[in-house]
């Protein structure tokens, strides 16, 4: 492992000698060399999260509340019906079923977990981040996990830098190294070592680190350290056991079991002393507080949880939507605004060279000519005008690259937003040729070429060029100016600098042609319908956006500029962001800043983006979104990635977000609602029944087949009303679902007990409870058990069916296949346990016919009071999920 005094060493020697340390050379390494490399010095690989052991994975699915409560329960079991039990009377019946109870439940945990790991780094390794690198003399494209110390690694605008390294080459060199410093402004670095005073070994300008990105300049760099081995692995090494930041999401689930917990803790305490008071058995009554507070807990949450974002996902990574981090499907499904650039996304990104004329409005070669060996020639961020124009040369034009010798070149920032290639012709002449945005190249030239002569650009000349180009906006059409200088002279130092991009000759311009998608329009309706408005944000002229957007019917009324952006107080931005929906010439300072002004104002804000300079906002945004074709330093910022830059894509990603969420929600109201009214119902009977309405093992399997037939939630499908609105997570909702919902079971559980002790249980026993004895007494309480755990099966279940949706179950929405089969299942289940030795030995029993029609007009009943309450609900909130 390197130290500080390490790295000063290599950063102090020349670009000579460090290739001699590391046995390397400006072509490469070989292929033979690599493995011997990667042995030596380690693999590019760093482990962002520490991945939990199976072991640790095991004990967290086994060593839960539930089990442990199972556990005891079984210990005990073992105790009271085997081993202090008559040899004659030994039952192992008890302890069998609860051992089974213990490894289904956690055995399931387990799986999921392990299924959820596996699945989380599928999608992961499907965002793959490249570097170029030079080997066996080639310039080639490789994984960054494949890169190993000694590598030669070509760095441009945009590019993550994939390991630590010393830099050999640089030409106007900026990096950012915020995630290493925390400072804001990117800082320039050289490959000459020139002294000076440094802090921090980050100072070094002759240094650059993993996890950096190029913000602007080129360069070559040598690999000197990968992986855990970098100062960025080290810092991501020492900080893994840290937690995250919790999400939104997470807060949610956190204070969802923190309700739970507190309601558990009151209510268990009650149901022991109301039951120790009423029974005389307080081990018993124990017991029993202890199977209420595991019921009232909803103990496959976390797993349940899990399958539906895993689920999410995979389904998301079907239709092209790869999610990074799972946890944001949440936000990406709540995403009331989406901020996007429209180059590629309102438009097809297949860029065409529509025009390449003259200042006097006329084609001409010569522009086309020193257009293509600007783009030719320029070996940093080449972008698709770039690959436009040199499509345009190839066919319109006979040029022979060896007549041409690239001198230097001036690579593209967004600062001064022009380039330079400095070329030098057949005839001897160098030609520093520049193109950029019009107003940029205005600045720096200081004559223009008109019917083949030199003249002064005055302002005349300037507003008559600024209107050329203002009509070929208005048609839609992005323009750029190109300008030359022949023989540059450096005005510092030896090499020529972006100082000397000045006094250069205006030779005319460039119109790229970038056509509308034709699913751009139905996109952003489709979006509109689903509650997500679309705003955006560009760097490009107003005309330009507005030909755009007419094309493909976006209201572009309320436009605001960068300029004027500038002038506003924050408290005025606040407003106007709410007002205008197009954003046009607008640095990446202020993209960022308009999506934190969103956000600020309540709105969860989701920004697609592929650029440098879009890496802030990405950052900034609720939920960022990039493209699998972006910048480096883009697909590392987004939390989410799309395998097509098309808003149609985004459109299906953002619902599915939202069934996820909504499958989510249901598992948890419903069944938070049913527990506590369960628990509700188990106090009444405490207070008044001489027995338990329930035996302790019997509630755990009760609430255990309700969980397992839960599991088929993730697959179960949202309503379309549910679908078109966004989502955030709101736990207070849920503790107003619970006191609003759960007295609706306990109604009919009171009724069912009033039945049962009255009428029922006296008819087949053929006497009251108070006159009965020993084997009648015991064969009146499980009869009365045997009803009560059959009829909370059934209306626990068959309130999940009718808190799944708005409308009228079963008659207007209706539960998906595999949901309706697998509760199906479990009440088939349930019902038929007490006619089996399974039953039996559960202290179960055969109900009576008089039951099952008392069951029918129970659940009947219990449906449309639910469904009653529910339109109340929905009216008194506005949602029922």
């Amino acid at each position: 492992m390197y130290e500080t005094k390490d790295y000063i060493k290599i950063a102090q020697q020349t670009p000579k000698m460090v290739l001699q340390i590391f046995d390397s050379q400006l072509s490469g390494l070989k292929k033979q060399d690599l493995n011997e490399q990667r042995e030596k010095y380690g693999s590019n690989k760093i482990n962002y999260q520490r991945k939990t052991p199976l072991s640790l994975q095991f004990l967290q699915a086994f060593v839960t509340p539930f089990t442990i409560v199972l556990a005891i329960l079984g210990l005990i079991s073992f105790c009271t019906d085997y081993l202090w039990t008559a040899p004659a009377d030994r039952d192992l019946m008890g302890t069998i079923i609860i051992s089974v109870m213990v490894l289904a439940s956690g055995t399931m945990t387990l799986i999921q977990s392990v299924k959820s790991n596996n699945a989380a780094d599928k999608l992961q390794s499907m965002v793959k981040v490249k570097a170029d690198v030079y080997r066996d003399g080639y310039l080639q494209e490789v994984s960054l996990d494949d890169i190993v110390v000694g590598d030669i690694v070509k760095l441009a605008a945009g590019d993550m830098i994939p390991a630590d390294l010393r830099l050999l080459q640089t030409r106007d060199l900026f990096i950012s190294q915020a995630a290493l410093t925390g400072e804001s402004y990117p800082v320039e670095k050289l490959a000459d070592y020139t002294g000076g005073s440094n802090e921090d070994v980050t100072d070094y300008q002759t240094l650059a680190f993993m996890g950096s990105n190029v913000v602007s300049g080129t360069a070559v760099g040598l690999v000197i350290a990968v992986g855990s081995e970098t100062r960025f692995g080290q810092v991501t090494q020492s900080i893994t056991n840290n937690k995250p930041t919790p999400t939104n999401f997470d807060l949610g689930i956190s204070q969802t079991s923190w309700l739970l917990i507190r309601f558990m803790a009151v209510m268990a305490p009650i149901v022991c002393i109301l039951n120790g008071l009423t029974k005389g058995d307080w081990a018993q009554a124990l017991l029993f507080a202890l199977s209420t507070a595991v019921g009232l807990t909803p103990e496959m949450l976390p797993m349940i949880v899990t399958t539906n974002l895993v689920r999410g996902a995979l389904k998301m990574s079907k239709s092209g939507t790869i999610v990074k981090n799972v946890n944001s499907i949440q936000n990406f499904g709540a995403m009331d605004i989406l901020c996007t650039d429209k180059t590629g996304t309102l438009t097809q990104d297949k860029i065409i060279l529509e025009y390449h004329y003259n200042v006097d409005h006329q084609e001409e070669d010569r522009i086309l000519k020193y257009a293509y060996l600007n783009s030719r020639f320029q070996t940093g961020l080449k972008n698709l005008m770039d690959k436009a124009v040199i499509k345009a040369a190839d066919s319109e034009l006979s040029i022979n690259d060896e007549q041409y010798e690239k001198i230097d070149e001036l690579p593209f920032d967004f600062s001064r937003r022009r380039m330079s290639t400095i070329v030098k012709e057949e005839n001897g002449e160098v030609q520093m040729i520049t193109k950029g945005a019009i107003e940029e190249m205005l600045s720096v030239s200081s004559q223009v070429l008109a019917k083949g002569k030199t003249e002064a650009l005055t302002a005349a000349w300037k507003d008559r060029i600024l209107e050329q180009v203002a009509d070929l906006n208005q048609d839609g059409l992005r323009v750029l100016g190109l300008a030359i200088k022949t023989n540059p002279q450096p005005s510092i130092g030896n090499e020529l600098s972006i100082n000397d991009e000045s006094e250069m000759i205006f030779l005319g311009y460039l119109a790229f042609l970038d056509p509308p998608k034709s699913t751009a329009q139905k996109a952003i309706q489709a979006l509109n319908d689903h509650g997500t408005k679309v705003k955006i944000i560009t760097g490009d002229s107003l005309p330009v956006t507005q030909a755009v957007c007419r094309n493909i019917g976006f209201d572009a009324k309320n436009v605001l500029t960068g300029s004027q952006m500038s002038e506003l107080a924050s408290d005025e931005l606040a407003k106007v962001v709410e007002e205008n929906n197009v954003f046009v010439k607008v640095s990446p300072e202020q993209k960022a800043e308009i999506v934190q002004t969103l956000r600020n104002n309540g709105h969860v804000v989701g920004f697609l983006g592929d650029g440098i300079n879009d890496a802030p906002s990405l950052k900034t945004a609720d939920v960022g979104i990039s493209v699998d074709t972006a910048v480096d330093i883009a697909k590392q910022s987004a939390s989410i990635v799309l395998l097509q830059k098309d808003l149609m894509i985004l459109e299906q990603g953002v619902v599915s977000g939202r069934q996820t969420f909504g499958n989510i929600m249901k598992y948890i109201k419903a069944t938070c609602s049913s527990n506590f009214g369960n628990v509700f119902s188990v106090l009444c009977a405490s207070a008044f029944l001489p027995f338990l309405p329930m035996q302790p093992m019997q509630l755990l399997l009760l609430n255990l087949i309700y969980d397992l037939s839960c599991l088929s939630i993730p697959w179960d499908n949202m309503d379309q009303e549910y679908l078109r609105v966004p989502r955030k997570w709101e736990a207070k909702s849920i503790s107003s679902f619970m006191k609003d919902f759960g007295p609706t079971s306990s109604v009919f559980d009171i009724t069912t007990y009033l039945a049962m002790y009255f009428l029922i249980c006296p008819a087949v026993i053929g006497a009251a409870f108070g006159a009965t004895s020993g084997p009648e007494r015991q064969q009146f309480i499980q009869l009365f058990n045997s009803g009560w755990f059959v009829e909370s099966l059934w209306t626990q279940t068959l309130v999940l069916h009718v808190l799944r949706t708005e409308k009228i179950p079963f008659i207007q929405s209706r539960a998906s296949g595999v949901v309706t089969l697998v509760t199906s299942i479990a009440l088939l289940f349930g019902s038929v346990l007490p006619f089996t030795g399974l039953g039996k030995s559960l202290q179960l029993t055969a109900l009576p016919v008089s039951f099952w029609f008392l069951l029918v007009v129970t659940c009947v009943a219990y449906i449309m009071l639910v469904t009653v309450v529910k339109r109340w609900y929905i009216k008194k909130t506005g949602a029922l999920l």
